[in-house]
């Protein structure tokens, strides 16, 4: 009795100990996909020109309530779009729309939308060999990446901005590999790492306040049937 009671004393150390270190790694950075945080307090480490505007593509409201204050603070004037045809359902698309919608309203920006059409979008990562079973973070995700920031790029063209994503906020979603991609389209697409500077926790505390639908899976099909396994 003597030593379960240890145990469960020592379980229960360790456990509020383990919940400190994930606080702070949201401060600081969100933990990323190798399973460690990186102490670096900016999102960004290349100043633009204030007056060249900003095209963000968002996500869904989670990841861009984390994203939008760092921008705002650099003295950029943002233009928000919802591009997202990689969600499984119109339905899903609507109710997160509208969630940045709720977001938008909060800070005052304008929110582009460029339509759903997922039957596009399917047929885009379908290269990808055997795309319908890649893990979650393999090919078919990159792939989706290069599908995102292709439409973002179009829109941030008409618009004369550079452009960004709220893509990198995400805990599963690797910055480096996102931020490869957008390199092809040299400086206008500017590499913002929300993850850095407590973007996670920023997300968690805007979403609660203005009551932010969160989902529970990435967005696509693929992304629901892992989710639910």
């Amino acid at each position: 009795m003597f030593l379960q009671t240890r145990f469960f004393t020592i379980l229960h150390i360790f456990d509020r100990f383990a919940c400190f270190l994930f606080r702070a790694g949201l401060y600081f950075q969100e933990i990323n996909i190798y399973g460690f945080a990186v102490m670096t307090p900016c999102p960004h480490d290349k100043h633009t020109d204030p007056a060249i505007p900003l095209l963000m593509h968002c996500c869904c409201g989670p990841c861009a309530a984390g994203s939008i204050a760092p921008v705002l603070d650099d003295g950029r004037r943002i233009t928000l779009l919802f591009s997202n045809s990689n969600l499984d359902t119109e339905a899903e698309y609507l109710r997160r729309l509208d969630a940045l919608k709720t977001l938008a309203d909060y800070y005052d920006l304008y929110v582009e939308t460029d339509p759903w059409d997922h039957a596009a979008w399917l047929e885009f990562v379908s290269v990808v060999p055997d795309f319908a079973h890649c893990p979650e973070r393999g090919e078919r995700c990159r792939r989706c990446f290069q599908w995102q920031l292709t439409r973002t790029s179009v829109f941030a063209e008409r618009l004369g901005a550079h452009f960004t994503t709220t893509l990198t906020l995400g805990p599963q979603k690797n910055s480096r590999v996102i931020h490869e991609i957008g390199a092809q389209w040299g400086e206008a697409f500017e590499p913002w790492d929300f993850k850095k500077g407590g973007g996670g926790l920023r997300s968690l505390e805007l979403c609660r306040k203005l009551d932010l639908y969160r989902q529970n899976y990435c967005g696509c099909e693929f992304s629901r049937h892992a989710e639910a396994n």
